[in-house]
């Protein structure tokens, strides 16, 4: 592809009929038009001026050439033109990934603030539970946890999430309480399934002191994809 103040040199000069018209136009020396012009016959093969002292004259493949690149040009300036008169601001659909009760706190609450700063933005959100692929679903951007980053994607921490296990007062009614991770067997249990692999996910608990144990849960009472559901009060 030519470089483009060649071809607009070669355009102004066709439209002004001279290569000190068009200089004025592009702000740049007659010579500097000229040698444009001729670098890009060189590379074309293609005569495309009659030159006389007087004036430019299009030669036949000269008009054919503008006829074919003048309006792709033209096209091509605003194009640029438009960016530069964006300041370097954001733009377009920004679209996102985030589970619902996270989406549904945290984030729709910023939506005022986010569309005052960021007016040629317009949020395409998804409020889903499920780990999506970023690349493949077109996503440009996911909140969650252990969302498997693709070459080039860059992940960065918001906030630890704290994940405590609590059990009715009804029900732990008459029963001995747990004093170890591993008696929790022992008890019913609202469990949780993966929506990316259909699996019964287990529990892993830490200790203030950094320790972690992992527990599984035989008796699960009920099941559920939604972290949400799990959590709400029965």
């Amino acid at each position: 592809m030519e470089p483009l103040n060649h071809l607009q040199s070669f355009v102004q000069s066709a439209e002004s009929g001279s290569f000190s018209a068009a200089a004025r136009r592009l702000g740049l020396t007659p010579a500097a038009v000229s040698k444009n012009v001729a670098r890009l016959e060189t590379r074309l093969g293609v005569r495309l001026f009659q030159r006389s002292t007087r004036r430019l004259t299009l030669t036949e493949g000269g008009e054919r050439f503008l006829g074919q690149i003048g309006g792709a040009l033209a096209t091509l300036q605003d194009a640029v033109a438009g960016l530069s008169k964006d300041d370097g601001q954001p733009a377009g659909t920004l679209k996102v990934s985030m589970g619902h009760a996270f989406g549904r706190e945290h984030v729709l609450p910023m939506m005022g603030d986010f569309l005052a700063r960021y007016p040629s933005i317009v949020p395409d959100w998804h409020f889903d539970n499920r780990q999506v692929d970023l690349v493949g679903e077109g996503f440009d951007a996911a909140i969650g946890g252990g969302i498997e980053l693709s070459p080039g994607v860059v992940a960065r921490e918001l906030a630890r999430i704290h994940v405590v296990a609590v059990a009715a007062p009804g029900y732990l009614a008459g029963r001995a309480l747990p004093a170890q991770p591993a008696e929790l067997a022992q008890l019913d249990a609202l469990m949780r399934r993966s929506s990316p692999t259909g699996r019964l996910r287990s529990w892993t608990l830490q200790h203030a002191s950094g320790d972690q144990a992992t527990v599984e849960l035989p008796r699960p009472r009920a099941i559920f994809n939604d972290p949400e559901a799990i959590a709400l009060p029965r």
